[in-house]
């Protein structure tokens, strides 16, 4: 049966409000300090992520939950925008909608994020028509999305019984916990990076980390920013680099890096065309401030070697 959508994304929704500049930590005792740049973004891993894969010609829906505020507002018209369906976002007006305050140098950051309607995703939010609807379900920053992440594994678990695909992208773990457990044996696709894999596994050497964390996930993709990436299937292990690029702000960098890999596997393509596609589009994503602005487009895979005949995604969807 032929599916509206390639991808629902459920997760987290809210605005960055990034903070650019050399002398970007903050001092108390009254001190100011003057900034280089200030902008009002598209936020949240799930969000850019969805964006990123929309991008790429995707057909993507999404389900979230926000306030009943600017923020929220925003952050639909702008994710609409972008070309996401969004008949699955929930508008609360008893809930603010959350914020990331993102201190940015050129490679590295800090974040503050302030919770919001995050955690108050549930099961009573989900629109599980869109699951039948769809090829593939991703949930990103699971460690933030409290109420859900306990439902979560029963979830996966009917999504994966509807003959969807599944993938999870855990982000940082605030409360430096790091369970998974539960929801891992309904994971097709894991996307942490090198240091998370770390904290997931206990193992400060990649390649062991690889090896205990292989042994639950059918496919294990692990993100090691500069260096490009590496996967592991079974006793199959694939690398690739990433692209040269002036970089401008890493502010979802993974989550675009998730797209591209995601836009690979769907269309079918080998492992290795998967992580580089995903590869280059992570590193676009760094040419611009914010997460969306300098997203990789089709022509862009292309213009860095991708076979064009590759590319042109199957016209009869199934």
């Amino acid at each position: 049966m032929k599916k509206d959508f390639d991808l629902l994304v459920i997760g987290e929704i809210n605005p960055d409000l990034i903070v650019q500049g050399k002398e970007i930590i903050p001092e108390f005792n009254q001190t100011e300090k003057l900034i280089e740049k200030v902008s009002l973004t598209i936020g949240s891993s799930s969000v850019i992520m969805a964006c990123g894969a929309a991008r790429l010609g995707l057909r993507v829906a999404f389900i979230g939950l926000v306030g009943d505020d600017l923020f929220g507002q925003f952050m639909i018209k702008k994710m609409q925008s972008h070309g996401l369906n969004t008949d699955g976002v929930v508008i609360d007006p008893d809930l603010a909608t959350g914020i990331s305050i993102i201190l940015t140098k050129p490679t590295d950051r800090a974040i503050l994020t302030f919770p919001g309607s995050i955690p108050e995703l549930g099961m009573a939010h989900i629109n599980f028509d869109l699951l039948d609807r769809t090829r593939h379900v991703h949930v990103g920053s699971y460690f933030l999305i409290e109420k859900l992440r306990r439902d979560l594994p029963e979830m996966f678990k009917t999504a994966k019984e509807k003959g969807l695909s599944t993938s999870l992208d855990t982000n940082w773990d605030p409360h430096n916990r790091w369970d998974i457990d539960s929801v891992i044996p309904f994971v097709d696709i894991l996307f942490p990076n090198e240091n998370e894999l770390r904290k997931l596994t206990g193992k400060t050497d990649l390649y062991a980390g690889l090896e205990r964390m292989s042994k639950v996930i059918p496919l294990l993709v692990v993100k090691l920013g500069e260096k490009g990436a590496i996967l592991k299937r079974g006793d199959q292990i694939i690398e690739s680099s990433s692209i040269k690029v002036k970089v401008i702000d890493t502010v979802g960098a993974g989550d675009s890096f998730d797209a591209g890999f995601i836009y690979g596997y769907l269309n079918g393509m080998d492992l290795q065309e998967c992580l580089r596609i995903a590869c280059i589009c992570g590193s676009l994503s760094t040419k611009s401030s914010g997460g969306t602005e300098s997203q990789a487009a089709l022509d862009d895979l292309i213009a860095y070697g991708i076979d064009p005949n590759t590319l042109n995604y199957i016209n009869g969807r199934a």
